[in-house]
């Protein structure tokens, strides 16, 4: 059966029980997690365990985002502990790389070949440069990301920490947590680093 199929009949079997007797939250969403386990097979590297949500995504998921401080700053405290910094010290790359990185949307995906390395697609959220005409706006705009912070050992710790686990500086943070997931490798983020603080970087200009 077309995964379509089922999501349709999974909507109408939970209106029907809907019409007889309430369904309760957690049966709900019991029903909906049975439907997407149900939906979604294994392609390639696109595994189902990409649906099992850790400790911090099921609980940003239970609060729809509007986490109680306690639990926010636990969990920032927690995530900041996973990052990762080069054990070279070396926290700036080569901001051409980091271009080519930024602008890239391969990775991950079941068409995607495994062996090459993945992009970071950050122009789906980001204004990168002012050459784009084309940017999303989920994520803040980085032009001049640099020229307006200057490139201190303490920005590069930060943005280094935030391209490698976004969570450990904004709890429920929708930016994916590319080096803590291993999407990007350490040196792929130093890259990000340079094309974020390096004078001579388009987003800088």
């Amino acid at each position: 059966m077309k995964p379509k199929t089922i999501l349709t009949l999974a909507l109408c079997v939970i209106g029907v029980a809907g019409c007889a007797t309430r369904t309760s939250d957690s049966e709900a969403e019991r029903a909906v997690a049975e439907m997407i386990k149900a939906s979604f097979k294994t392609r390639g590297q696109a595994s189902v365990d990409r649906l099992k949500q850790d400790e911090v995504q099921a609980l940003c998921s239970k609060h729809a985002g509007e986490l109680p401080k306690d639990a926010s700053d636990a969990i920032e405290k927690a995530q900041q502990a996973t990052i990762r910094y080069p054990s070279s010290g070396k926290l700036i790359g080569d901001w051409r790389q980091g271009e080519r990185i930024a602008q890239s949307g391969t990775g991950k995906q079941f068409t995607d070949d495994p062996a090459r390395p993945a992009g970071g697609s950050c122009y789906n959220c980001h204004q990168l440069s002012k050459q784009e005409l084309s940017f999303g706006t989920i994520g803040p705009s980085l032009y001049q990301f640099g020229k307006l912070r200057g490139a201190s050992e303490t920005v590069q710790r930060y943005a280094y920490g935030k391209i490698y686990n976004a969570q450990g500086y904004s709890a429920c943070s929708n930016m994916p947590r590319f080096g803590h997931n291993g999407i990007l490798t350490e040196e792929q983020i130093t890259h990000l680093v340079a094309l974020l603080l390096d004078p001579d970087s388009p987003v800088n200009k």
